[in-house]
């Protein structure tokens, strides 16, 4: 867990941020967030297994294996104080899978479940089902998302083949069984809290029009809205501070005493 704080003055009020990353990649697009939220938020940024700080270990590429690794930690904050979630594109489906892992479970719940750059789960894509699929069909649609380095595609023995793709494909399986749990009437189903859905408004990927598609899997309305950008849109600074503000926002409208 990489824990990024933003402190504010009176020290009151704070609500955790968990932030899920897309495919392929570590917590690095969070970096700005903790200046970008604005005060009386902490971003938590959550590594998956496998990159970063936690490079040696073995990636999850289930449903089963992601509970095991980030449900405890959420149980924890759950009951420490207020406490929302932002996943992006892949990160989109681990939190929402978090989020009714947490309600199975009886923990406390996020003030809101907030995703980004992500098809909800009954919209299938075909880079969820390239996981399998030889490099020649990968990296063209890769390459569509804007996100292969250059020279990637002519250099199959390279740095990025070698320490990236791997990652990615594992990542993309654990899209793949987020999304098939997601349309289990077990483990899957609508969200009771708040949903805030954000697009970017270039995504080749997660249209704009594509955001109201999230309502089937919400008890109440969402909250849709379009940023500046292409799929990659969590690292610029419009998100963080939206998603800082309805965190102060929700935090705001509790109940005396922070009952939820």
């Amino acid at each position: 867990m990489a824990s990024l704080t933003a402190v504010d003055e009176a020290g009151q009020g704070r609500v955790t941020l968990h932030c899920l990353a897309h495919a392929g990649a570590g917590v690095a697009s969070y970096r700005r967030w903790p200046a970008a939220v604005g005060p009386a938020v902490d971003v938590v940024a959550l590594p998956l297994p496998g990159r970063e700080s936690r490079r040696r270990e073995p990636r999850v590429t289930d449903r089963a294996g992601l509970l095991a690794d980030l449900l405890p930690t959420l149980v924890e904050t759950a009951d420490t104080g207020p406490y929302a979630l932002y996943g992006h594109s892949l990160g989109a489906l681990v939190a929402y899978t978090l989020t009714r892992a947490l309600a199975h479970v009886d923990a406390p719940p996020p003030l809101f479940l907030a995703v980004g750059a992500c098809l909800p789960p009954h919209i299938a894509t075909a880079l969820v089902g390239a996981a399998d699929q030889g490099d020649e069909q990968l990296l063209p649609l890769l390459g569509h998302l804007g996100s292969l380095p250059p020279g990637a595609a002519a250099a199959p023995g390279g740095l990025w083949h070698r320490s990236v793709l791997p990652v990615l494909r594992d990542d993309l399986r654990l899209a793949r069984s987020l999304r098939e749990a997601a349309l289990d009437p077990v483990t899957g189903g609508k969200v009771d809290i708040p949903v805030l859905v954000f697009a970017g408004s270039d995504d080749p990927l997660a249209a704009p029009d594509s955001l109201e598609d999230w309502q089937q899997w919400a008890t109440g309305t969402i909250e849709a809205r379009t940023v500046e950008g292409d799929h990659f849109f969590a690292g610029d600074t419009d998100l963080p501070r939206l998603i800082g503000q309805a965190c102060r926002e929700h935090v705001a409208a509790l109940p005396v005493g922070g009952g939820r």
